[in-house]
C-alpha cells in the first residue's frame, strides 16, 4: 500500500548492459555506474615515505610514522583555506578520513616525485628533516582521488 507522500521509485533493470545494447538501457546502466563512481570519489591525502630510511638507515618505525605525521599536518595546515581541505577536516568527516601511504626507494625518487607534483600543480608539502636537511617524506593536501591518483599509480603501498 502506498501513501500519497511516498515517492514512486523507478524500477532498475538488473540485466547485463551488453545484452540490452539495442534497447537503449545500456547507456542508462552505464550512467548509473558512472554516478556510483563519482559518489565513491572520496577525498584523500597521499603520504609518500622513503623506504631506505627503514631498510638501509635503520630508522625506528615510530620515527618514520612521525615524519609522515609531520608532512600530513603541515600539508593540511598550509592549505587550510582550500575548500577541499576544509571539507576533509570538518568535524563530521574526522572519523571518515582517507589517507594512502606509499613508498619510494630513496631521497632522489622522493625529490623527483615532488618536482613532478609541483609541475603538475598538485599541492603538497615535502618534509625536510632538520638539522639533517634531507627530505624524508611528502604529503598532499586533500584531493578527490580521481584528480591525483594518476600521479601515484606507479608507487607501491608502504609495507
Amino acid at each position: 500500500m502506498s501513501s500519497a507522500f511516498e515517492p514512486s521509485l523507478p524500477s532498475l533493470s538488473m540485466q547485463n548492459p551488453e545484452t540490452e545494447a539495442g534497447t537503449g538501457n545500456a547507456e542508462a546502466v552505464q550512467s548509473k555506474a558512472a554516478d556510483a563512481e563519482v559518489k565513491e570519489d572520496v577525498l584523500v591525502q597521499y603520504i609518500v615515505i622513503r623506504k631506505d630510511l627503514v631498510l638501509e638507515q635503520n630508522w625506528p618505525l615510530g620515527s618514520i610514522i612521525a615524519q609522515g605525521c609531520h608532512a600530513a599536518v603541515a600539508a593540511i595546515w598550509l592549505h587550510k583555506d582550500d575548500p577541499l581541505t576544509a571539507h576533509y577536516c570538518r568535524s563530521e568527516n574526522l572519523d571518515h578520513m582517507h589517507k594512502v601511504v606509499l613508498e619510494v626507494k630513496g631521497e632522489t625518487q622522493l625529490r623527483n616525485l615532488a618536482q613532478k607534483l609541483q609541475t603538475a600543480g598538485v599541492l603538497h608539502k615535502l618534509w625536510i628533516e632538520q638539522p639533517e636537511d634531507y627530505a624524508t617524506c611528502l604529503a598532499t593536501k586533500a584531493y578527490h582521488r580521481s584528480e591525483v591518483a594518476s600521479h601515484f599509480k606507479k608507487l607501491k603501498l608502504c609495507k
